[in-house]
């Protein structure tokens, strides 16, 4: 029997805390393991002249040159290393750009654990697929594991936008928040603040808590649930 060798990843990524843990990400991934990270292009290129690598993190803003022109020309020399973009740069253009220079996948900042273990695993089953395509229907199956399920809809009045800007304020307020504290922190009603962490509960993402100690009603304190998955994990 053929053990399989794990995914060999670099990470290039400018910021050394940044890049430190997306290193320890890589890390906890089982069948991927982090062979070295550079700050900057011209590193990266030193590194992979004498390093085997099978995949890239990517970040595209690097100080020396932009991520898409690293792609280029190490394609251009010869390297054929897969790239996971990392980037909080929303433009379209440049994701069309990168399907070309070998560009599998985009990770938005700031990021989690998680979104970046699911699309690493999505990854490996990509990279696993060998051989002759049967038809088709297998060629689009091996396609289809680099693209991420789509979306579960949100609740009718819910956006995405906001959900976004209450998890940030819940996740990063360790100590938990109220409706109204979470209002006061977002810029919303502390209603529409309610319906978002009440949103947040039943998906299993917070937790609420009766706070005592005020005078009358004791008020909900809601606080995030850093689960196993790691979901409550950010990158940067």
């Amino acid at each position: 029997m053929t053990t399989r060798q794990p995914i060999r990843v670099l990470v290039v990524e400018d910021d050394p805390v940044a890049a430190d843990a997306h290193v320890m990400y890589v890390g906890r991934v089982p069948g991927f393991v982090a062979v070295g990270k550079a700050h900057t292009g011209a590193e990266a290129r030193r590194l992979l002249d004498r390093t085997p690598v099978d995949l890239l993190l990517l970040d595209l803003h690097l100080p020396d040159v932009h991520g898409l022109q690293l792609a280029r020309s190490l394609r251009a020399a010869g390297h054929h290393a897969d790239v996971i973009a990392v980037t909080s740069a929303r433009d379209l253009t440049v994701v069309r750009e990168g399907v070309s220079l070998g560009v599998v996948q985009y990770v938005l900042k700031p990021f989690t654990f998680a979104t970046l273990r699911d699309r690493l695993v999505r990854y490996a089953e990509f990279h696993a697929a060998v051989g002759e395509a049967s038809g088709q229907d297998e060629v689009d199956r091996a396609l289809a594991t680099l693209r991420a399920p789509s979306p579960a809809a949100l609740p009718k009045g819910l956006s995405a936008p906001t959900l976004e800007r209450v998890t940030v304020a819940l996740r990063d307020c360790g100590e938990g928040l109220t409706a109204a504290g979470l209002a006061e922190a977002v810029g919303i009603s502390r209603i529409t603040a309610r319906r978002y962490l009440e949103h947040l509960v039943d998906a299993g993402r917070a937790a609420r808590a009766p706070q005592y100690g005020t005078v009358g009603r004791p008020e909900l304190q809601y606080r995030w649930v850093r689960n196993e998955k790691g979901e409550g994990d950010r990158g940067r």
